[in-house]
């Protein structure tokens, strides 16, 4: 029976998952599949293109809540992608560069960047935005991925991811919000 590209992409998958990054390689990868490593670039142009759809995958059931207003459906998204990369060994890493390489190839970063610009005035301010917070997101979760490899406390690291959310939010959202959340 022929190799189809979902076989390939959840083959990538799981290697990630079960070794990391690090052994996710197209040899690997192709002895997994029982297949020739030529076999694997039918489906795929590259490793890059690869970890474009290997990322594509890991957030493929991330979801923005529906009918949110745009703070909402932003926190909702990025602790959909923070929870959906963080127990995946390398995971940020493998996200970073298909976010990197192609911004518009993961639809939850594409649903982020929609919403980010229904509060920014221009479609500069809502890339930086959309960067800032991805960037936030991925990085969090690196950090906690390095401290439990080393076996250091991760302990209260959401707290920490939730802060960090806010403070890259609050230059972005309308006074008007900002006042009521503080009861003004």
């Amino acid at each position: 029976m022929p190799l189809t590209h979902d076989e390939v992409i959840d083959a990538a998958v799981g290697l990630l998952r079960a070794h990391g990054l690090a052994d996710l390689t197209m040899r690997r990868l192709a002895r997994e599949l029982q297949v020739q490593p030529g076999a694997l670039y039918w489906h795929v142009d590259n490793k890059q293109t690869l970890l474009i759809r290997v990322a594509e995958r890991m957030l493929a059931d991330v979801t923005t809540a529906t009918g949110a207003e745009p703070v909402a459906g932003i926190r909702h998204l990025a602790r959909g992608i923070r929870e959906a990369v963080l127990p995946v060994p390398d995971g940020s890493a493998v996200v970073a560069l298909g976010y990197a390489l192609d911004p518009d190839s993961v639809p939850a970063f594409v649903r982020l960047r929609r919403l980010v610009g229904r509060l920014t005035d221009t479609p500069a301010d809502t890339a930086a935005a959309t960067d800032l917070i991805a960037h936030h997101v991925l990085g969090s979760v690196s950090d906690e991925q390095d401290r439990r490899a080393a076996g250091l406390d991760v302990h209260g690291a959401g707290a920490v991811f939730e802060r960090g959310l806010d403070l890259a939010l609050a230059p972005i959202i309308p006074a008007t919000a900002r006042r009521s959340a503080h009861g003004n």
